[in-house]
């Protein structure tokens, strides 16, 4: 019976034990200290210090199994993963170290020695490869490693590689030196008779793959390109395990290893279908099975799914696997999470942190996952109607980016699809949307978060904000935060007051003082995951002494009297409107309030005044609040509690009742003891969100005071103006209407103005290879005046081509008419050339092909830019 991919691991870890080596954990997937990597893609990079001569070894020789990742730089594998049998994301690499103590000669007995008497692997199947030497970089050929294999393996199985495959190098300079392959041929005996293995290594064959390398680091890389020996050689050995446990395992795929058959299997309980039946779904198998382990393993190293950095390529993976799972498997809903479990209980023994993290990285990437769902039917909907449209056609930049932006679909995803239906993508329009984006918002371009570091162990990191504002504490943990060019640091408390951000609500500001003294401001407080993290200027000078955290309370009573407003609203909404309102979104700070809900029309005044008496009526009333903490998700349900469609609660939830009769909602906001401490509410206005959402926007407390204050002091000022007229309406009518009339005189004065001119373009129309043109630079009483001249002109004249470029009201403009027949027969398009002659003005506009106008700055440049429009109409 075949060894278990866990007794092979155990094997290659008790054989190098066994030669005195010190097992060493893998270090996190994710890099931290190192700006050269983004994740581990080698088991050498947590030796790299050693190597570099940075730090002493602790240990001479050294064993264990590393995580790796690699998915972006020059190992970008990712979108070979699936549909291959041996491209992975995550990988594990077995390797041994010698820092300054064995070389050459153990490390070629001890590797041929595990290959063929612990784990028996035919050595007639296996060929190693040797440096062939560079000359032109004064390297000779690598005749020691050639005679210790000698000792061991046919002679004709030992082959020359060149640099590219046997010379490992770290980077541009430091240590490097010759390396030395083991490759394993898998194919059937049949196959081996009919073609040696030795043409087929490292020729990319997938049944004759390399298992071992052994780099013998003996040179250091100077910066000017030379070589000079180490004073201490070093080994450095890596084995593919996935790779290790197929050929040991005589299976044809690494993914029909029991590494991988146990999450195909378990994916292939969920969805119904069978691995093996088809190939698109075998790939979506693959694809889900290789994701699972990246995603899982980087969470629990503690990198969570972004838009940046390492955290956008680990929601990347994690949206190409639910991709894959939706187009292929059937899946309708999230799944990945569920397959996490199998998983932790398979890393158990190699990487327990997965199995100590498992409820955390599940619900992390159920998180995910629920989000992506959300936005994966819509988007597709929208690539495949572009498609349908457009076969075999180039899905176009601005669309890409959409699908970006607005869907959350990574550029490589649309791309995949599009591959998929026969289309490509325009990458560079993409790239400029991108850029353009970026370049109008860089909030978070520049952001970089840093490691947290542990102040106290065992922290309890609780919240105590429901009860009190301030309480004494102690700082459980640390972290920098760069952003628009300077740092801020965010900070975890072993219990905290300040409310974190969520559910609509601000997070609270402060102080955290010392018992030295010291004063720390918190500028904000955010959540991740559960965790209420402080966001400050600067670190305090002692991190572990005794701290009195303080909220700010004045403005947290401002926004608990906008939230607990919020709730008596929208039970006012739901009276006025109907049962069919429902929260949609809200924000609450200490300035105002802003409530989206679920509504099909525009709110009459009547409607809005009902409102607004309504909630006003319920503060008069002095309502005490009433918080239940910790209540099972089913008996809230039963209280009658509002929930928020949409919305995850977990199994426990808080519930805010003022009036069981009239308000009771799921809700983890702060809030005011008693209605009355809202002291007044007043809406400001109602407009539209988007289809179906309505919005309102209304102040509370001093501030709703103040507004009404100064509307009434407006008001005086207005009436002064008018002369303090008895009816300020009925002035303000008469003014209006007055206005009016003057403006139709002026409108008439224009027309007659307008009407004078086009007789003088009348006059000035110039016939360009049979076609009648007015080509002009002018004064214009309006903008407006532009378009109407040309109207006018294409009334009066057969099939012109008119361009005005003029001044009016002391600004210059252009605006370009092109008759239909020109537009179909010559080609011309106004709007483009208009964008052309507008850089003239330094301005810029667009129209249709018939018509266009564009606005600009310099006056001056007005005949450059009818001379180039002259130039493209051959005039």
């Amino acid at each position: 019976m075949a060894l278990s991919s866990h007794e092979i691991k155990e094997k290659f870890l008790a054989f190098f034990a066994s030669k005195q080596h010190t097992f060493v954990q893998s270090s996190p997937i994710v890099v931290k200290g190192d700006p050269t990597l983004m994740f581990t893609n080698a088991g050498m990079n947590q030796f790299k210090d050693y190597f570099l001569g940075n730090a002493e070894a602790p240990y001479k020789r050294v064993v264990n199994s590393q995580k790796c990742l690699r998915v972006s730089g020059k190992h970008n594998d990712l979108e070979e993963v699936g549909h291959d049998h041996y491209h992975h994301t995550m990988f594990e690499m077995l390797g041994n170290w010698s820092f300054g103590d064995f070389f050459k000669q153990e490390a070629i007995e001890w590797a041929w020695e595990l290959m063929t008497d612990v784990y028996g692997l035919p050595k007639d199947q296996l060929y190693v490869t040797v440096f062939e030497g560079d000359p032109a970089a004064n390297i000779s050929f690598d005749q020691e490693a050639y005679d210790r294999w000698a000792q061991f393996i046919d002679p004709k199985r030992i082959l020359k590689g060149n640099k590219k495959d046997n010379f490992w190098e770290m980077g541009d300079t430091g240590p490097c030196g010759p390396c030395s392959e083991i490759h394993f041929d898998m194919r059937s005996a049949e196959q081996r008779g009919a073609l040696d293995g030795a043409t087929l290594v490292n020729q990319d064959h997938p049944e004759v793959i390399e298992i071992w390398n052994l780099v013998f680091m003996e040179f250091n890389r100077k910066a000017d390109g030379s070589l000079e020996r180490l004073p201490a050689q070093h080994v450095d050995t890596g084995m593919g395990f996935e790779r290790l446990v197929r050929g040991i395992q005589g299976k044809s795929s690494n993914y029909d290893t029991d590494i991988f058959q146990f999450i195909i299997q378990n994916t292939a309980k969920h969805c119904g279908k069978n691995y093996g039946d088809d190939e698109k779904q075998d790939i979506a198998f693959r694809v889900i099975a290789d994701h699972l382990r990246a995603v899982s393993l980087c969470i629990a190293d503690g990198q969570l799914p972004s838009n940046t950095g390492a955290g956008y390529v680990v929601r990347r993976v994690l949206r190409r696997a639910v991709r894959y799972g939706y187009s292929y498997l059937g899946f309708q809903t999230a799944f990945f999470n569920q397959l996490v479990p199998a998983l932790a209980d398979y890393f158990a023994r190699s990487f327990p942190e997965l199995k100590a993290q498992e409820s955390f990285v599940q619900r992390v990437i159920q998180e995910e996952e629920n989000s992506f769902f959300r936005t994966l039917s819509a988007g597709m909907g929208r690539l495949n109607g572009f498609i349908e449209q457009n076969p075999q056609g180039l899905v176009d930049g601005a669309t890409a980016f959409e699908l970006y932006d607005t869907f959350g679909f990574p550029i490589d995803l649309t791309d995949l699809i599009a591959r998929e239906r026969g289309c490509s993508v325009d990458m560079d329009g993409f790239s400029d949307a991108l850029q353009a984006q970026k370049d109008r918002s860089k909030a978070d371009a520049a952001k970089q978060t840093g490691d947290w570091h542990t102040v106290m162990e065992g922290s309890e990191e609780s919240f105590c904000g429901y009860d009190v504002t301030h309480c004494h504490t102690q700082i459980s943990r640390h972290r920098t935060i760069a952003a628009k060019g300077k740092n801020l640091y965010q900070i975890v408390l072993d219990v905290c007051p300040f409310y974190a951000e969520s559910g609509g609500q601000v997070g609270d500001t402060g102080y955290l003082i010392g018992a030295d003294g010291e004063r720390v401001r918190v500028i904000d407080t955010q959540k991740e995951n559960k965790l209420h993290v402080l966001v400050c200027d600067k670190l305090p000078s002692q991190l572990e002494q005794l701290f009195e955290a303080k909220v700010d309370d004045d403005r947290r009573t401002k926004i608990n009297g906008n939230h607990s407003a919020t709730h008596l609203m929208h039970s006012a909404l739901r009276e006025a409107l109907g049962a069919h309102v429902a929260q949609k979104g809200s924000l609450v700070n200490e300035a105002a309030l802003r409530f989206d809900f679920s509504h099909f029309g525009k709110m009459t005044d009547e409607e809005l005044l009902a409102v607004e008496q309504r909630v006003n009526e319920k503060i008069r009333e002095g309502i005490a609040l009433k918080e239940h903490r910790n209540v099972p998700i089913a008996e809230a349900q039963n209280m009658g509690a509002t929930a928020l469609f949409g919305e995850k609660y977990g199994e426990y939830v808080r519930v805010i009742e003022f009036d069981a009769n009239y308000s009771m909602e799921l809700c983890g906001g702060t809030h005011v003891a008693n209605t009355a401490q809202i002291g007044f509410f007043k809406i400001l206005g109602e407009s539209s969100v988007a289809a179906g959402v309505r919005r309102i926007e209304a102040l509370t407390q001093q501030a709703a005071l103040d507004y009404i204050n100064a509307q009434v002091e407006e008001l005086g000022r207005v009436k002064q103006v008018l002369g303090n007229p008895k009816d300020a309406e009925a002035a303000v009518v008469k003014l209006m209407e007055e206005h009016a009339d003057m403006r139709k005189q002026i409108e008439q004065f224009e027309a007659l103005q307008v009407q004078a001119i086009k007789e003088d373009l009348l006059k000035q129309v110039v016939d360009v290879q049979g076609i009648p043109m007015v080509l002009s630079k002018l004064s214009l009483p309006s903008a407006d005046a532009a378009k109407q001249l040309c109207f006018q002109l294409k009334q009066s004249l057969n099939n012109p081509v008119v361009v005005l470029a003029y001044l009016a009201e002391e600004k210059p403009g252009l605006a370009i008419y092109i008759d239909d027949q020109w537009v179909a027969e010559k080609g011309w398009n106004a709007s483009q050339m208009i964008r052309d002659c507008a850089q003239e003005i330094q301005g810029g506009g667009g129209g249709q092909p018939f018509f266009a106008t564009a606005g600009g700055k310099n006056v001056e440049g007005l005949d450059a830019a009818l001379l180039a429009a002259k130039q493209r109409l051959g005039a």
